[in-house]
């Protein structure tokens, strides 16, 4: 079924690292507004925002402490109500990030919760007794230690997946779930137009509260029991019935360990959930022992089965989002590319060839367009990110890596890889702010920023543009069938798209080696490709070419 959530694209901001209007080193919301005409170019649709609400920053926005205020930093509600203006001006809409699994400690619901047994707050989190001294159960916390925190005055521990700072609200409260659907009721009512929404599958919790299976930090692994939980589909149904199916919204649920059949009860037509889910299969590959912190060599193709098992899996029923980067991944060319100054362009445009020629909704991620790469800080007090302090601390205090292994980690696939500043220009700070950034600026901003991109018509910029604009001009591209060719090739990822009786080719070479493959096809002519073609089926280093056969 059509639909225009399907046929768009999403770009994601990070609005601490995006653009500052005010010289604090912080990137705001006014900086978004002056921003806009430029998104407007690029030609996206949807304007994923990351948390732009109150909140004390312990994970940088995610832990909230007013739903319905702006953060100071980020400016007020009168100049969110004029960014939000000036997107629809321009025809794009605004998707807001939905941090509903969690609040922060200092959220007045959890003061109130805190404040006694008896509150009328209490059962808007989870307090649980102890077990002989311990708490309730092993579980780990997501940014270390353990998933629970004692309250000495309660003598009660309450359940924190993540920071000790971000509490688990509780949805078996039907007065919490009310709160959260007025919350969601104010801002729609404001003119928003959809939601991301935060771990979501994590809100509904396995009521018996069992041990985990114990990792190699010593504590449990509670995912089983809190992952796509037992009343999950009850509460997306009844978030849909009472607040979503009653604007045109677009929604897209935050999914780890996350399965092609669970997304099909998520998604489907006929489920009344949410549009899409972000999976994690594709960006965890060649993770190690302690996953992203020791990484290991991954192979493509891993990633040609986990993207053609979600393209064929919701092929009839249900929607995929695409996506290589965000706000918790490293630079999608760092990652997945080459970004050697030799490289870097060519195969940022070959990962965007194959991302937008997929079957979903794309997002693209703030300097992705211009192929931003990962930042190799030397020392551990350039890094801001509560995950990457707390794993430096943890896994080098316990002897688990040492601070070489842990640092080879932090450079491939940290957090703060994408949350450096945008690199507006090659002027001081890369024109992302006039005073001090609250991190770093890539040094690589001088060769490296949108002032350039935007001059040259080769850039990795102008073929965003091409590939946003070829999406708007042909249907084959939103909703064509996918169909994987060479499946067992480690260099070149190839698959056609069928759609009306039209067929596409799609050939990505991976490698650093010219490769040349035999296809069994006529080829009509060229759609696009980020090099002019020697001939087709020959494949020089990170070619991408697309044919209409």
């Amino acid at each position: 079924m059509k639909q225009w959530w399907k046929e768009a694209v999403v770009y994601q901001i990070y609005p601490r690292s995006f653009n500052d209007s005010n010289g604090d080193g912080i990137g705001d919301i006014q900086g978004i507004t002056e921003k806009m005409s430029y998104l407007a170019e690029l030609g996206i649709d949807v304007i994923w925002l990351s948390p732009v609400y109150d909140s004390p920053n312990d994970d940088n926005g995610y832990d909230i402490r007013d739903y319905r205020a702006i953060m100071d930093e980020f400016g007020t509600m009168q100049d969110f109500d004029a960014m939000l203006e000036e997107a629809h001006r321009y025809g794009i809409k605004i998707m807001m990030d939905l941090v509903v699994n969690h609040s922060s400690d200092e959220h007045q619901w959890f003061i109130e919760s805190r404040s006694s047994k008896e509150s009328l707050y209490r059962d808007y989190y989870i307090w649980k007794k102890g077990k002989d001294g311990q708490p309730p159960t092993n579980w780990g916390a997501f940014f270390g230690g353990s998933a629970w925190q004692y309250d000495e005055a309660s003598d009660e521990y309450y359940l924190h997946l993540f920071s000790k700072k971000q509490p688990d609200l509780n949805w078996e409260s039907e007065t919490l779930r009310r709160e959260v659907y007025d919350l969601m009721t104010y801002w729609l009512d404001k003119g928003v137009d959809g939601f991301r929404m935060d771990v979501i599958n994590m809100i509904s919790k396995d009521p018996s509260y069992p041990d985990g299976q114990t990792q190699g930090t010593g504590y449990g692994d509670g995912t089983p029991f809190f992952f796509n939980g037992p009343r999950i589909h009850e509460f997306m149904q009844e978030m849909n019935r009472e607040v979503l199916s009653k604007y045109d919204t677009i929604t897209v649920g935050e999914m780890p360990g996350v399965s092609v059949e669970e997304a099909k009860l998520y998604t489907g037509e006929d489920r009344n959930e949410l549009n899409m889910v972000f999976h994690f299969e594709h960006v965890d590959v060649g993770n190690g022992s302690f996953g992203k912190w020791n990484p290991t060599d991954w192979k493509l193709t891993e990633l040609k089965t986990i993207f053609s098992r979600w393209q064929e899996g919701l092929e009839e029923e249900g929607w995929n989002s695409l996506y290589w980067s965000n706000h918790d991944q490293p630079r999608a060319i760092s990652r997945f590319g080459n970004d050697s100054p030799e490289y870097r362009v060519r195969s940022g445009k070959m990962l965007a060839t194959l991302l937008h020629l997929l079957k979903g909704t794309p997002y693209i991620y703030q300097g992705e367009e211009f192929g931003m790469t990962n930042v190799a800080f030397d020392s551990i007090d350039q890094y801001r990110d509560i995950e990457t302090l707390n794993a430096y601390r943890d896994y080098t205090s316990k002897g688990l890596l040492t601070h070489d292994e842990i640092f080879r980690g932090i450079h491939e696939r940290g957090r703060d890889n994408s949350r450096t500043p945008v690199q507006w220009s090659n002027e001081a700070h890369g024109g992302f702010t006039t005073g001090t950034p609250w991190i770093e600026v890539n040094p690589n901003y001088v060769d490296i920023n949108a002032e350039a991109a935007r001059k040259d018509p080769e850039s990795l910029f102008h073929y965003y543009r091409q590939l946003i604009a070829l999406r708007k001009a042909n249907p084959l591209v939103v909703y064509g069938k996918y169909e994987l060719l060479l499946p067992e090739d480690e260099a070149v990822y190839a698959f056609t798209r069928s759609f009306e009786g039209e067929t596409w080719l799609v050939l990505c070479n991976f490698s650093g080696d010219t490769q040349q493959r035999d296809l069994p096809y006529d080829v009509k002519e060229r759609v696009i490709g980020n090099m002019e073609p020697i001939e087709p089926f020959t494949l020089r280093p990170y070619e991408a070419q697309v044919y209409k056969l």
